[in-house]
């Protein structure tokens, strides 16, 4: 197809409703009808041949060759929109956006970022607690830190393993009193549960003890956990490396040495070999804080 023939505003409208998976999400980000999403992405079907999306009740999906066309679209438009930005002098290079999960975001990261700030003091971090999948927008972070507990991997996007979520109890000295004698002993007290009741279920399982757990208070992300546990409120499973600090310290308190794995929190951007220098460092400095971390869970 020659380049003055190439349907440009089609191309723009594939792209978005293939980046969100979703022609009612194209038509807001884009400002123009659905129907117009759909008559374009339909005309550049036609001229090409090939079906592009597969078409569902209320859904859609990319086709193999959809897929292809949309990996080369999005890389092309965001060179495109960087390069004006940098012609524009609008080049933010020593500004870093890091999306990250909320958890990890409240639990860690806000809690140890004054140490990046002192190696890197020219260095200024946008953080964004977000557990959504990070397209790598170029007004959006370049670098994201996701939980899974079971994936590995995620379209278009390169990912690069951090560190293991290994579920520990913790708990306040002062509601805890005297050491429990079995972890049966812990259903007298409050359970504090980060999103569902789930994890929980699995420990006392993994401690062979045969329960229904149907009680205690259910928090959005581990930071808000974390609280309450400091606070008192009951008993809290979190991430090891989220409360290392509050067991050194002795503000909170292990009752039993057995973990749960709970799958993995991941480095994930859209190509590490392009990060910025600044996004590099980042990088650099995140994985040696987690260079002695155990990365399996124990019973």
């Amino acid at each position: 197809m020659k380049r003055g023939r190439l349907p440009l505003t089609a191309l723009r409208s594939f792209e978005v409703a293939g980046r969100l998976q979703s022609f009612t999400l194209a038509a807001e980000e884009l400002h123009i009808s659905q129907a117009a999403i759909s008559r374009q992405v339909r005309e550049l079907e036609r001229r090409l041949g090939k079906a592009l999306f597969e078409r569902r009740h209320r859904q859609v999906s990319l086709t193999s060759d959809g897929e292809v066309l949309l990996a080369l679209l999005t890389k092309a438009f965001d060179d495109v929109s960087a390069l004006l930005d940098i012609i524009g002098g609008q080049s933010t290079s020593e500004t870093l956006t890091v999306s990250a999960e909320p958890s990890f975001a409240s639990a860690w990261l806000v809690r140890n970022l004054s140490a990046f700030r002192k190696e890197q003091p020219d260095i200024d971090v946008v953080l964004e607690a977000d557990s959504r999948l990070t397209e790598f927008r170029t007004d959006q972070a370049v670098l994201a830190v996701r939980h899974s507990a079971h994936k590995t991997a995620w379209p278009r996007v390169e990912s690069q393993r951090l560190v293991a979520s290994n579920m520990i109890p913790v708990v306040a000295p002062g509601l805890m009193g005297t050491p429990c004698i079995g972890p049966s002993e812990l259903l007298q007290f409050p359970l504090l549960h980060e999103e569902s009741r789930d994890l929980w279920q699995s420990w006392f399982a993994a401690a062979g003890i045969d329960t229904s757990i149907k009680k205690g208070t259910v928090y959005t992300d581990g930071g808000l956990v974390l609280q309450a546990a400091l606070q008192g409120e009951g008993v809290a499973l979190l991430d090891d490396f989220f409360v290392q600090r509050d067991l050194e310290a002795g503000t909170l308190v292990q009752p039993f040495n057995l973990s749960i794995s709970h799958g993995a929190y991941w480095l994930v951007a859209r190509n590490f070999s392009e990060l910025p220098k600044s996004a590099t460092v980042f990088v650099k400095w995140l994985v040696g804080n987690f260079s002695d971390v155990q990365t399996d869970g124990q019973s």
